[in-house]
């Protein structure tokens, strides 16, 4: 699996075909789109669309956003951030920001394949090598699966709080690296 990594100043000249195969990768799990309701209509996800949500996600002090690939084909995406956008980035408690994951999506046909797991640990070593300690994320209670996902991982509930978009009920998970 190739990780290509696009940053905030990248993003603004992403060109239209890779627009338009994102498009086609985030449409490719209705499910999961209904469920993050990040998309007006699930589907029927424009290039457009994935341009405004990549520049919502890369308004972020040091977001990334990180495209892996197998074989030529996009099948994972993850969005990580320099620490938690509901929490200031450091305190007296813990000096070093934690990183956090926003989102790993899988492609809707390359489900259970392992590319999940793969670019979730791609992301951890990312953070472990900037000398993280830990990395958390959040996770949609409805959303048994990414639950189970991520607690295979190692991930241990800290809490749970409203979703800062849309209020919905999530679980904070977190993991020591």
């Amino acid at each position: 699996m190739i990780v290509d990594v696009v940053t905030a100043g990248e993003a603004r000249g992403l060109p239209g075909e890779l627009l338009t195969e994102l498009a086609g990768f985030y449409a490719s799990d209705r499910a999961f789109q209904q469920l993050g309701g990040d998309f007006p209509d699930p589907a029927r996800i424009r290039p457009e669309d994935v341009a405004v949500s990549l520049a919502d996600d890369l308004a972020h002090p040091d977001a990334e956003v990180l495209l892996a690939r197998s074989a030529g084909r996009l099948v994972a995406v993850a969005v990580t951030l320099a620490h938690d956008p509901d929490r200031p980035s450091t305190s007296a408690t813990s000096p070093t920001p934690a990183p956090w994951i926003a989102l790993l999506m899988v492609h809707g046909r390359e489900r259970r394949s392992g590319y999940g797991r793969e670019l979730a640990g791609r992301v951890e070593d990312r953070f472990r090598a900037a000398g993280h300690a830990g990395v958390g994320l959040s996770v949609a209670e409805a959303n048994t699966g990414a639950v189970a996902f991520w607690t295979a991982l190692g991930y241990e509930e800290t809490g749970r709080r409203p979703d800062r978009r849309r209020g919905h009920p999530c679980r904070l998970l977190r993991k020591p690296l």
